[in-house]
């Protein structure tokens, strides 16, 4: 019923910036939660950035050089990164905890997009 689509990944010099966007699209009652994962080659899947209610949270690494959004309006969702590090580099997931035609929620997954940050 739910469909979540990134774009905006791609190569960059470090320092320079990105912005991801993600956009929900089906059978949407309500967004109780999104989310930007990360898994970088050899590693466990991490937390980069959530927002719930308006409040967000970052992982420490990523804290005061990204930002994360949400165009309600759109059912879209951004993640803003500046000053991207090499160690930045990994395929970057959109998750979503969605409500639908039901009382209960479901968590949703992009297809993942690379960020590579290399001189």
């Amino acid at each position: 019923q739910v469909q979540l689509v990134e774009s905006g990944g791609g190569l960059v010099q470090p320092g320079e910036s990105l912005r991801l966007s993600c956009a929900a699209s089906g059978s949407i009652f309500h967004i109780n939660a999104m989310g930007w994962y990360r898994q970088a080659p050899g590693k466990e899947r991490e937390l980069v950035a959530v927002i719930r209610s308006g409040i967000t949270n970052y992982a420490d690494s990523v804290k005061g050089r990204f930002t994360i959004s949400r165009d309600n309006a759109k059912n879209t969702l951004y993640l803003q990164m500046n000053s991207l590090k090499p160690e930045d580099t990994a395929v970057y997931y959109c998750n979503a905890d969605i409500r639908g035609s039901s009382y209960y929620s479901h968590d949703y997954w992009g297809q993942g997009t690379q960020v590579t940050v290399s001189s």
